[in-house]
């Protein structure tokens, strides 16, 4: 009998991924988490029943949403994830000898010790001896910090459910406050391809856009992501993402990357009409 897992991207659209087995699978406190294998994608994790990563396809994720932000900021030195209980996003921030500190802030331990388990390469990035994971509300975490980071990623899975909070007005102000002068933020924008998944595009980039003098989207193309298409928000106090690029700098790193360039980092930033078209009308 073969198994497969289907991601319903909307009600009239499904991804099916045939699995060779279950791995784990548990309700916790937050949401239901499920860890597969498949042949296509290795192992994939799902929470509530939509992809989260697999380890095919994350690279692309962790990269776009560390690389771009660190490619600009001239010199950071603490950092904040926001979710990035898999510890992916802390692995590439890893690689950059200048951060003294990096605080995950993961609500769901249960999510931070699934990923121990069963996404070894991901999890390292949470043993460096830089990062402290706070199992906490992200946006209660924020409110108590002011001035303090020079980066700060929400990595966050959802605009729903228990991560609702992170995708408000509120919370764009309070990482406005918990950044230093020259402080930027990613996050996750999601896809807009989808008529249901627009608004919510919409919504967030008119809160982000509001919050920030600076405010641009980038692009990357992710198979499990809805629709395979994906958006990050970049928001900035002083830099700008094109025009504060430092290439030679990050090049001089040599990091290893298996998305990332910095010439893939300018045109990440062009974005097809439909999509300019939609963040203008919000920005107005």
């Amino acid at each position: 009998m073969e198994l497969w897992f289907s991601d319903y991207h909307t009600d009239k659209v499904k991804i099916d991924v045939k699995v060779d087995k279950q791995l784990f699978g548990e309700d916790t406190d937050f949401q239901r988490i499920d860890v597969f294998e498949s042949a296509e994608f290795g192992r994939f994790l799902s929470c509530d029943g939509s992809i989260v990563f697999s380890e095919k396809d994350e690279f692309t994720y962790d990269e776009m949403i560390v690389h771009v932000p660190m490619a600009v900021h001239p010199c950071v030195k603490k950092v904040l994830v926001i979710g990035g209980g898999d510890g992916g996003v802390a692995r590439e921030l890893s690689y950059y000898d200048e951060i003294e500190q990096i605080d995950v802030v993961e609500t769901d331990k249960v999510f931070v010790d699934v990923c121990r388990e069963f996404f070894p390469d991901n999890a390292r990035g949470l043993d460096d001896a830089r990062v402290t994971v706070y199992n906490e509300n992200g946006l209660k975490f924020l409110r108590a910090r002011q001035n303090e980071y020079d980066l700060i990623i929400n990595d966050a899975i959802d605009p729903l459910g228990h991560a609702a909070g992170l995708f408000t007005k509120e919370f764009y102000g309070n990482c406005y406050r918990a950044l230093k002068e020259d402080g930027i933020m990613v996050y996750q924008h999601g896809s807009p391809f989808y008529d249901e998944d627009e608004e919510s595009c919409r919504a967030m980039h008119r809160k982000a856009s509001h919050s920030f003098p600076i405010s641009r989207v980038y692009q990357a193309h992710i198979p499990t992501c809805s629709s395979g298409y994906w958006l990050f928000g970049f928001l900035s106090k002083k830099y700008h993402p094109l025009k504060d690029l430092d290439a030679k700098r990050w090049k001089e790193r040599n990091i290893k990357t298996w998305y990332y360039t910095t010439n893939l980092h300018l045109g990440a930033f062009m974005l097809p009409k439909y999509v300019e078209d939609m963040l203008e009308e919000e920005e107005k």
